[in-house]
C-alpha cells in the first residue's frame, strides 16, 4: 500500500509587537529546520518493548502486520512522541521528551500536551496492516477497514506543524474527534485552553507585510485579519505554546464555556477539551512554537492531494502569546457536558 506522504511544513514567523499588557509577551520564535536536527521516529511493540521499524539514512516504505506493533504501540522521536490504538487509530500520551534544542520550547522538560485524540468510527473499525514510511524526521501511517480509512503523519522536531490526523469515509460523513489535554503530576505543567488576549486586543485589524493600512488592508496572502485565537499553554514554560490546527473541520461549540472573566463573543471553548467534526479527507493538525501565534490565513478547503502552502517566509505578523497567561483568559471549566 502507498502512503500519502503529507508535508507539515514549518513556517517562519516575525514578531510584532502587540498593545500594552499587564503580563510580559513572549515573542514567538521563527520555526525552521533546526528544531528536526537529528530527528527520526521508531514504532515500538509497547507490550514487548521491541522497536518493530526506525528511521535511517534512507526512507522506509513498508506495511507491518498489526500483531507486530501491538494492541497500541508507540512512535518514539528524540523530541516528540505519542502512543496509537491500532483498532482506531486513537492518539494516546502527546508530549515533547524536553530533548536539547536550539529551538526547544519545554525548557528541557518532559512537557506532556495531549492525554487523546479519540475519533469516533461510530462502528467502523481498521483491520489492515499498517502501511509505514519513516523519512527523516518524517512519519506516515495508514490502516484502512472497511468503508474506512486513516492516516497520522508526524515530524519528530522541537517545535512547528508536527502533527496531523486525517480520517476518510466510504460514506463521505464526518468524524467526531475529541481532543483532551494531557494532566501532570509537576506543579505547572498541566497544558490548557486559553483565549489569547493579544489577539483579541487587534481583533479586526489587518496584519503583515502585505498590508498598507490596519485599518483597510488590503486583505492578502502577507495581510490577513486578525480574529480571537485560542492557544495552549502551560505555567512552567515560558517559550511553549501549541493550538489545535483543522483543514475541512469545524470545532463543536461548547456555550457551557467561557473564559474566567467573561468575554463577548465568547470563543465557547473549554479548557481542557476540544471537540471537531472532521470532513472525509480533512485533517487535524497540531502546531508550535511561532506557527501557533501567527497571524495567517485559514487553510483552504482541501480533500485530496493536498500540501501546505506555508512558505511566508517571515512575511506574516506574529503576535506571541502573554507568559504567565492571566487568570481572566484561560476558558473555564476544564470540560463541560
Amino acid at each position: 500500500m502507498t502512503v500519502k506522504r503529507r508535508v507539515l511544513g514549518v513556517v517562519g514567523a516575525v514578531a510584532l509587537a502587540a498593545s500594552a499588557l499587564a503580563v510580559t509577551t513572549v515573542p514567538a520564535q521563527a520555526a525552521s529546520s533546526k528544531g528536526c536536527e537529528g530527528g527520526g521516529f521508531r514504532l515500538v511493540n509497547l507490550s514487548t518493548g521491541v522497536t518493530v521499524a526506525a528511521a535511517g539514512a534512507d526512507r522506509i516504505r513498508t506495511t507491518i502486520a498489526a500483531t507486530q506493533l501491538g494492541g497500541t504501540f508507540g512512535v518514539r522521536g528524540r523530541y516528540a512522541q505519542f502512543d496509537v490504538r491500532s483498532v482506531d487509530f486513537a492518539v494516546l500520551n502527546q508530549a515533547f521528551t524536553g530533548a536539547p534544542n536550539e529551538l526547544d520550547m519545554t525548557g528541557g522538560r518532559f512537557t506532556p500536551v495531549f492525554a487523546s485524540k479519540v475519533p469516533d468510527h461510530r462502528g467502523l473499525v481498521l483491520n489492515s496492516g499498517v502501511a509505514v514510511e519513516l523519512d527523516g524526521e518524517g512519519l506516515s501511517l495508514q490502516r484502512t477497514g472497511t468503508g474506512l480509512s486513516m492516516t497520522l503523519s508526524a515530524k519528530d522536531c522541537a517545535q512547528g506543524g508536527i502533527f496531523q490526523m486525517e480520517p476518510q469515509r466510504g460514506d463521505g460523513t464526518r468524524t467526531r474527534v475529541t481532543h483532551t489535554l494531557a494532566t501532570s503530576g509537576t506543579a505547572g505543567l498541566t497544558p490548557f485552553y486559553f483565549d489569547n488576549p493579544n489577539f483579541r486586543a487587534r481583533v479586526g485589524q489587518f496584519l503583515g507585510s502585505g498590508c498598507t493600512s490596519v485599518q483597510t488592508g488590503p486583505p492578502g496572502q502577507f495581510c490577513v485579519q486578525v480574529s480571537t485565537r485560542v492557544n495552549i499553554a502551560n505555567d512552567l514554560s515560558p517559550r511553549f505554546v501549541a493550538r489545535d490546527s483543522a483543514q475541512v473541520a469545524d470545532r463543536v461549540p461548547n456555550p457551557a464555556c467561557n473564559t474566567a472573566t467573561p468575554v463577548t463573543p465568547s470563543v465557547r471553548h473549554c479548557g481542557g477539551v476540544s471537540v471537531w467534526d472532521v470532513a472525509s479527507g480533512g485533517r487535524m493538525g497540531f502546531v508550535t512554537g511561532g506557527d501557533a501565534t501567527e497571524v495567517a490565513n485559514p487553510p483552504t478547503d482541501c480533500v485530496s492531494n493536498c500540501q501546505a502552502q506555508n512558505q511566508v517566509r517571515g512575511r506574516l505578523a506574529n503576535l506571541g502569546f502573554p507568559f504567565p497567561v492571566p487568570g481572566g483568559s484561560r476558558l473555564v471549566p476544564r470540560s463541560a457536558p
